[in-house]
């Protein structure tokens, strides 16, 4: 017994010896890397890195930036099953220890000794893990190891075990751009946490020891293994039954890729917006959690989206078809890859060989096939899985065509039969004349649902809309499609403008006073010498003359030749010093009369933020769109940037300064033209609709919309741009080449323009301005445009400036008119024209 008694004694001094120097070993460490720790005070208020959101005014989201994509949580938000799996993964002592697990640190010790100083697994606690991705670098070294430990212990002095685990979650990378657990959930997932099942919960906590080895979609099979141990830890720590375990470990994986699905179609205005945030806040824009609210309407954006891409879609149709994408694409791949995802297995094999088997089993269920395609089809589907989609347009590969019918394979691994109706459009004999199997095509969805025949088109375009109250933007549309082209043609193409200038160039004389409605310039033959070897001959688009004409029937029709004697007689700079208060640049104004007919390059945004000054009755609105940005905190969101726009304001008085609307002051946009000729220029613009170029928008069955059609030289550009009270709208198409596109505004631009403003003012009332106190109506003679006297038979009634009426019309030329024109001078009519 004596001996026993000796060797007890022997062993607890010696155990006693250990733990004292493994005390003074600690404390020795403690006090040599203390000074150096960082503070972990600094964790309890932490900025994480959230990405750049752009949203609609409404909070629609239309674009997410940033390589971080992280949603963070609080641990309320969390699943308990998440947390379990967690807890299972990582750490099943967790909400035991005081920030280390003194087993875990033995086993890190031994790997240690073997690995001659190196860390090769962690013995890491979450704790320590939180410790290590916030304060410390990843470099695995004995010496990040000690001050792990340390700064864990402190760290559980600090924070609760909650606090510390929401830090864990919020932070963790789990693969394909998401950091934290949110973030995952919405990118394999496509759900919110709350709605994970248990497996999917598994699968997530099983990514943060390797992202890449066990992430679902690049090895599926090593993420079920990993997936199904945790769910055995989960059984054996006494989180699940049996039966949930059964349950779970049997689910196929139901992971796939997600990118962050935006709820409004609007890539070129995200695009000017992350660009916006570049400039104000730097590379923190990706990163400082900032949520940009525009001006964007969630409702008009899809409309003018569609409206474009539909309207540029008909153009392509009227013009032909130019054949498939491209031909005889192989069906098969040359060459199979192998499949390296079961290699490298980890230990937690040894756990449970049901493990092995289980996974087998739901790796077959997960996989999915073509199924009902003759032949091996597997480089089609690779070929259409990496061809975008050009907004409406889907690609297909033609699997067979015969006569009337064509067979193809869409991108969603369907097969879908063309027939006829959406196949004879191309002007060939039969489907076999225009692809055949192994071709790539477009289709797209029809009226009837059925897929059609389509191609991506041969012309671009813009549609840009504003309130014209206070110059926001509510719809923008750069192009077809932002993936098929990232060039913003509604605020980078400079194209020549046509006749959706002449207006402009009316209302310089109609605001001088020199001339009116009434005044008549003669439709004749203009030589102009313009400096070079020939004189300029300009013409009208109908290469015939008219003679004398009022103003007002001139502009309806759109007469080039009226509109370069208006020019002449106003004077180059008068005009040009006039246009410079809508907005122009005056250096992208040409210096001569060719100014008249639209020579200026502009962008589409220029052109609709002037037609919205026409709209708001002449106040200078400047187009913004931008409402405000918040940035998360941990106090909450703190509003960083809000919009100062100025407003028209008719009821304000000349002097006043700002005005208050819904609760927020503005300042009054100043007033850049007469509102008398404003007001004319509108009455005059209706005319256009009603019996000039822009008949077509009749159709809307609207009284309160004016407009103007606009073609270039060689028809290269196509404009309409037109407005109500509460709209203004243009659309621009054309091509980037600058080559003809054979249409006039008004049957490529117009259509579009109707489609947008149909669905913008459904249901709304009509918005005519009242009438200033000094436009006047008078009759007058059509053919002198000079006032009738009273008892003066026949004439029409116009609209003037009180301060600028046209002189009596003499007695003696109206008798000698009414002899040529047969009149008996019965009744007036009212007739403008």
């Amino acid at each position: 017994m004596t001996f026993f008694r000796t060797l007890a004694l022997s062993l607890i001094g010696i155990l006693t010896a250990l733990a004292g120097a493994v005390a003074l070993a600690t404390i020795g460490a403690a006090l040599y890397f203390a000074p150096g720790l960082p503070d972990v005070r600094q964790l309890e208020d932490f900025d994480l890195h959230t990405p750049l959101r752009i949203y609609t005014r409404d909070g629609q989201l239309i674009g997410e930036y940033g390589e971080e994509r992280r949603i963070p949580v609080a641990y309320s938000d969390i699943p308990q099953p998440l947390i379990n799996a967690l807890v299972a993964a990582e750490d099943q002592h967790y909400f035991e220890h005081p920030g280390v697990d003194p087993r875990g640190l033995l086993r890190a010790a031994v790997e240690l000794a073997r690995s001659g100083g190196d860390i090769q697994s962690g013995g890491s606690t979450i704790t320590m893990q939180v410790a290590r991705n916030y304060l410390l670098t990843l470099d695995q070294t004995f010496t990040r190891k000690i001050r792990e430990i340390l700064l864990a212990l402190q760290m559980e002095q600090v924070l609760d075990k909650q606090e510390i685990l929401s830090l864990y979650v919020n932070k963790i990378f789990l693969g394909h751009r998401a950091y934290g657990v949110a973030a995952a959930s919405k990118t394999y997932y496509d759900r919110p946490l709350a709605e994970l099942t248990l497996a999917e919960s598994a699968m997530i906590a099983g990514l943060p020891k390797a992202p890449s080895a066990f992430n679902p979609l690049s090895n599926p099979e090593r993420s079920l293994i990993r997936r199904n141990w945790i769910l055995f830890r989960m059984r054996e720590l006494g989180f699940i039954d049996p039966q949930a375990y059964q349950k779970a470990v049997q689910s196929p994986i139901t992971a796939q890729r997600y990118e962050t699905q935006t709820e409004v179609e609007a890539a070129y205005v995200a695009e000017m917006a992350r660009q916006f945030a570049i400039e104000q806040f730097g590379d923190a824009a990706y990163t400082g959690g900032y949520h940009i609210y525009t001006t964007i309407d969630s409702e008009l954006q899809p409309v003018a989206r569609q409206s474009l891409a539909r309207g540029l879609l008909a153009y392509d149709r009227r013009h032909g078809f130019r054949g498939p994408e491209q031909r005889d694409i192989p069906a098969s791949l040359v060459e199979a890859q192998e499949n390296t995802a079961t290699q490298g297995l980890e230990e937690e094999l040894a756990e449970s060989p049901e493990i092995r088997e289980t996974a087998r089993q739901a790796a077959e269920r997960s996989q999915t096939e073509v199924e009902g395609i003759e032949g091996d089809v597997s480089n089609w589907v690779q070929v259409l899985k990496r061809t975008p989609r050009y907004g409406l347009l889907k690609p297909a590969i033609v699997i067979g065509s015969g006569d009337r019918e064509m067979r193809v394979l869409t991108d969603d691994k369907q097969i879908h039969t063309l027939r006829w109706d959406g196949l004879k459009w191309t002007g060939k004999g039969s489907a076999e004349a225009i692809a055949r199997r192994g071709d790539l095509v477009r289709v797209i969805d029809g009226d009837d649902s059925a897929l059609r025949l389509s191609q991506r088109p041969n012309a671009e375009g813009a549609l840009i809309a504003q309130r014209p109250r206070t110059g926001a933007i509510i719809a923008l549309q750069g192009g077809f499609d932002f993936n098929a082209s990232k060039f913003n043609r509604a605020i980078q193409a400079r194209r020549q403008s046509g006749s959706i200038f002449k207006p402009f160039i009316y209302l310089a004389a109609l605001n001088d006073g020199e001339m009116s409605a009434a005044s008549v310039v003669n439709d004749a033959p203009v030589v102009v010498d313009d400096g070079s070897d020939s004189l300029w001959r300009p013409v009208n688009s109908s290469r015939d003359f008219n003679g004398p004409m009022r103003l007002r029937p001139a502009l309806a029709r759109s007469r080039n030749l009226v509109t370069i004697r208006i020019l002449q007689s106003m004077g180059l700079g008068y005009t040009i010093n006039f246009l410079e208060r809508f907005g122009f640049n005056p250096e992208h104004l040409p210096r001569g009369l060719s100014l008249a007919l639209g020579s200026a390059s502009l962008t589409p945004l220029e052109m609709t933020n002037a037609y919205a000054i026409l709209a708001n009755g002449g106040f200078k609105v400047a187009p913004w769109y931008i409402k405000h940005i918040v940035r998360d905190e941990k106090s909450g969101k703190t509003e960083v940037y809000k919009a100062d726009p100025v407003v028209a304001c008719r009821d304000c008085a000349d002097d006043q300064q700002s005005v208050e609307i819904e609760g927020s002051t503005y300042t009054v946009a100043q007033r850049i033209a007469d509102p008398e000729a404003v007001y004319i220029l509108r009455d005059m613009l209706r005319g256009v609709i009603e019996h000039g170029t822009g008949r077509g928008a009749l159709t809307l069955e609207r009284g309160d919309i004016v407009g103007k059609t606009g073609s270039t030289n060689a028809l290269r550009d196509a404009w309409f741009a037109g407005f109500n009270g509460n709209i203004a709208t243009a659309v621009w198409v054309g091509k980037d080449s600058n080559q003809t596109i054979a249409e006039y505004g008004s049957q490529a631009a117009l259509p579009i323009w109707k489609a947008f403003m149909g669905r913008a003012l459904e249901g709304t009332p009509e918005a005519w301005p009242d009438k200033p106190e000094g436009v006047v109506k008078a009759r007058i003679d059509p053919d002198t445009g000079l006032r009738l006297r009273s008892g003066q038979p026949g004439g029409i009634s116009e609209l003037f400036d009180a301060d600028h009426l046209p002189g009596y019309q003499p007695r003696r030329i109206s008798r000698e008119l009414e002899k040529a024109s047969g009149s008996q001078g019965s009744g007036t009519a009212e007739s403008i024209f």
